[in-house]
């Protein structure tokens, strides 16, 4: 009896610490942790697995999903029980329960069964559904769709005061639940009882109005009070009343004067409900402090306009207007699912300097997106006036050329009494120098505060290594891309542009991708190029077609189809695939209709956008030699979405379109190196690195053909360019992936690491603390001179990533759920510390390559497995945690392959070395 009682003790205790073993967390709503108001109605839920143990795999789930989190804890999931359900699947697993309705918020916890032991039940997280139906909306449009006498509205440097809004309503005792709702056009902010709500800034993201108008949804109960309440708003022009009013009306969209839809609900305890909803019953002014508001121009405030209290119940409104209803904007009302955007940091200016009585230039250190914060006391009615550049002109002052007729101009006037704290409400400025004029007193550093402000997404990578210069780059480049994402992948943001151009993201959504979880964000732009596409199928350069650049080429409305790979390789979206795929066919059969003869594109508009030129005055070069053909790039680009769409149609089943874009590629392949390719010099058209690059990467070049056009490029680079960058914008979207691939990463990193002319690191040496728009970007025509663009970073991040620290998604299995691991190890570069948070979770890879010896340090996460190679001439040359690292737990052996080792590995942290 002792006997058995003893077993069954040690059975119960190893099968707690089998569950203690496995935990789960970051439960994840449509990529989201605890969403409110979503319309997605078949959601999808991701959670991670976390284990001390190794080799964690997961063999099934049971997800429960209630009505209420008091059934959610009795295990009762109402909504949606899977039971047992055998599968490995962690990421993307689409609710399967009761269909859901409108403002149901649902309640919902995972528990997995893997080979290392059961888990017990995650932690609850929720999430909450929008209004899925038009019928649910009983709110109004309204606005004010006229200008004021101190508005400028109607010209070029259109003027126009933002507009307040307010309503005051009753609220009996005991809410159980109130919940707002709001679309404000261009931008809003919210106030329930003077409190503000939320953290946002600049919300809604910005769409075409007239295709989508997006809303966001607010939990409000604890801004209730019983008895007397207000609600209140402000609107900013935004997008929707443009920058540009009454100038170039043929290419600058224009939506209107700004418009509000708003409801507010409220769930009693008793049962009862209430509805306060945006009608010609709420008030309404335009004379309040925010005099203009304008994204290019800047903002001004005038303080002593200040309305104390008007976002309350006891404010007299009297002398306030009713707002019209106005007509919707057309677009179809949507929950914004990306992330709103907020100020993510604060900066403390580096230095401020006086440049002449009354003017400072204050420097933040930093080139940055967002807006600054002032603190400032002096007398009633003085106008401090901010202006904002990227760099100086040598005597210091602001140089403002680049940012040509933008104005970047903010104004405060002060109300007078005690210390004043005020920063812009709708607009935001790309910039790292202010110039401060009329300052009552001496300003400090102190008085100052940059606010960075970009989409409230997280950053997934990290990375350092011995190069310095690499290092560098890679904090611009992420200061960079955070700048520009405002709901939308801008090109820049300072001078009067700030396009979402597709050609600037083809690859690069792909680099940051490592940097940033900005699989919501992307996701929302396939959705505005679609809405973007004509009915006969034609994409524009920018989307939203803000401007109306349809200019038919491939290489920029491509990036939709890149940008969809991108979402399913990196985060197992296959959702945006189906949603899109008509779309993208359609455009494909579009281009070749209208330009396709004898299987060759005809038509292209922007070639290899910003080779390096041959003169560092010029913009763009003149050099026959550096530029490619236009039909070579737009052909080749074809040939790689065909390709893509074959995967697609694969993953949709569907396999006579698979069929037919691959026997369209085998024409084009024909034909491409027939008008193209030189056999007898294996160079393609004019030798051009580009030129050759393209074929290569995509396998167009015949085989037997494949070294010499390889060779080819290396010796254009190293001989012809000193081992410099040649490319432009479409080239160093595949160039340093293919040199490294092919068996140059010494060279890939001799470019990356350069200092001088041309090279990522001569922007550095020359101050740089972004990417610019050209790599001559310090002695270039100041007519396209951005210095904090992206476009030029290529496939530089991903290289960074899937290159040096060895973190590559396998294609077979999306979302990170095998990875492949292997390091390229160019000679110089000693260490590299790399980490990526995939959607599975955290990958980590820290080697060091010294004195023959090669020490690698790995996190896997839980349900993944990892291919590693290991550089080494046998497997019994490399061991894990100083044992043989075929023996160890988690690693299996698999073969020699290319003077590597290559071992399967599962979940958990591992130690390998091997030495020459």
């Amino acid at each position: 009896m002792r006997y058995l009682i003893a077993i069954l003790t040690m059975l119960i205790s190893t099968a707690g610490q089998a569950t203690a073993n496995v935990q789960l967390q970051n439960l994840r709503c449509e990529m989201l942790s605890n969403p409110t108001g979503i319309d997605v109605t078949a959601p999808r839920l991701s959670w991670e697995i976390s284990s001390a143990q190794r080799n964690v795999l997961q063999t099934a789930y049971q997800v429960l999903v209630a009505s209420s989190a008091e059934k959610l804890a009795a295990n009762e999931g109402d909504l949606w029980s899977s039971g047992k359900v055998s599968s490995s699947q962690s990421v993307q697993v689409v609710y399967a329960g009761v269909p859901l309705q409108s403002r149901t918020i649902c309640y919902w916890k995972v528990r997995t069964w893997t080979t290392q032991g059961a888990s017990e039940w995650s932690e609850p997280a929720q999430w909450s559904m929008a209004l899925l139906t038009a019928k649910d909306w009983q709110a109004s449009w309204i606005g004010l769709d006229r200008a004021f006498p101190w508005d400028s509205a109607q010209s070029k440097f259109s003027r126009l005061s933002a507009r307040y809004f307010r309503k005051t309503f009753a609220v009996k005792p005991a809410v159980k639940r109130a919940t707002a709702y709001i679309a404000g056009l261009g931008w809003y902010e919210l106030y329930l009882n003077g409190q503000r709500i939320g953290n946002q800034v600049l919300a809604p993201a910005p769409t075409d109005y007239t295709k989508s108008v997006l809303y966001n949804t607010y939990d409000v109960t604890a801004a209730l009070q019983p008895g007397d309440n207000a609600i209140g708003t402000i609107l900013g022009n935004g997008r929707f009343f443009t920058m540009r009013q009454a100038y170039k009306p043929q290419k600058i969209r224009t939506f209107g004067y700004p418009k509000m839809l708003l409801q507010l609900e409220i769930e009693y305890a008793d049962g009862t409900r209430e509805t306060i909803a945006s009608d010609a019953s709420w008030k309404v002014t335009t004379d309040g402090p925010i005099r203009t508001n304008n994204e290019y121009d800047g903002e001004e405030y005038d303080a002593t306009k200040e309305m104390p209290g008007w976002n309350t119940a006891r404010f007299d409104d009297h002398k306030w207007l009713q707002p019209e209803l106005v007509q919707a904007p057309g677009g179809v009302i949507r929950a914004q699912l990306n992330e709103k955007m907020q100020v993510m940091e604060r900066l403390q200016p580096r230095s401020i300097k006086e440049l002449k009585p009354g003017v400072f230039i204050l420097d933040m250190g930093q080139n940055m997106a967002g807006w600054l914060q002032m603190k400032v006391k002096g007398p009633r009615g003085t106008n401090v006036t901010l202006r904002f550049a990227e760099t100086l002109q040598p005597d210091g002052s602001l140089y403002t050329a680049n940012l040509r007729d933008a104005k970047v101009t903010d104004m405060y006037t002060l109300k007078g009494g005690s210390t004043e704290t005020w920063h812009p409400a709708f607009v935001y400025h790309g910039f790292r120098y202010a110039e401060i004029s009329n300052y009552p007193g001496t300003p400090t550093v102190q008085d100052f505060e940059g606010q960075v402000i970009y989409d409230n997404i997280s950053t997934t990578g990290t990375f350092t290594s011995s190069d310095t210069t690499l290092n560098q780059i890679f904090n611009n480049a992420y200061q960079g891309i955070r700048s520009n994402y405002k709901g939308m992948p801008l090109d820049c943001p300072q001078r009067n542009e700030r396009m979402p151009w597709l050609g600037d993201r083809a690859t690069g959504a792909y680099g940051e991708a490592y940097l940033f979880d900005n699989a919501k964000l992307y996701a929302k732009w396939l959705d505005d190029i679609e809405e973007a596409q004509t009915p006969e199928g034609a994409i524009p350069d920018v989307a939203p077609a803000y401007w109306r650049y349809y200019s038919d080429n491939v290489t920029w409305p491509g990036t939709y189809i890149l940008v969809a790979d991108m979402l399913y390789g990196q985060f197992g979206d296959q959702r945006v695939i189906a949603k899109h795929y008509d779309t993208m066919k359609k455009w494909l059969a579009y281009m070749r209709a209208k330009y396709m003869k004898d299987y060759i594109i005809t038509k292209d508009k922007y070639g290899d956008w910003c080779v390096p030129p041959e003169s560092l005055q010029l913009i763009h070069s003149r050099d026959s030699t550096r530029n490619t053909d236009g039909t070579l790039l737009a052909t080749a680009y074809y040939y790689r979405l065909l390709f893509l769409m074959q995967r697609f149609a694969k993953v949709l089943h569907k396999p006579q379109d698979a069929q037919a874009f691959a026997d369209l590629c085998v024409h084009i392949r024909t034909a491409f190196n027939q008008k193209f390719f030189n056999p007898l010099t294996a160079q393609y058209s004019n030798n051009a690195v580009t030129a050759n690059l393209l074929p290569l990467y995509f396998g167009i070049t015949p085989a037997a053909a494949e070294k010499q056009v390889f060779n080819n490029i290396v010796n254009k680079i190293q001989q012809e360019y000193k081992g410099h960058i040649s490319t432009g914008v479409i080239g160093t979207q595949w160039l340093m992936r293919g040199l490294s691939r092919w068996g140059k990463p010494e060279l890939a990193f001799h470019i990356a690491a350069n200092r001088d002319y041309p090279s990522w690191g001569y922007m550095i040496d020359r101050g740089a603390t972004t990417i610019w728009e050209l790599w001559n970007g310090d002695t270039a025509n100041p007519a396209m001179n951005s210095h904090n663009h992206v476009m030029l970073l290529g496939d530089l991040l991903i290289w960074y990533y899937e290159d040096l620290a060895g973190i590559r998604n396998s294609t077979a299995f999306p979302g990170f759920k095998q990875v492949i691991m292997q390091p390229v190890l160019p000679e110089g570069l000693q260490t590299v510390n790399a980490s990526y948070q995939s959607i599975h979770g955290t990958i980590k890879s820290e080697w060091k390559n010294r004195n023959g010896t090669f020490t690698w340090n790995i996190s896997v996460p839980g349900n993944t497995t990892v291919l590693v190679y290991i550089p080494a001439t046998a497997a019994a040359q490399v061991k894990e945690s100083g044992n043989a690292a075929a023996k160890a737990a988690g690693v299996k052996w698999l073969r020699m392959e290319g003077g590597r080792a290559v071992f399967e590995v599962g979940s958990g942290n591992y130690e390998f070395e091997s030495s020459k």
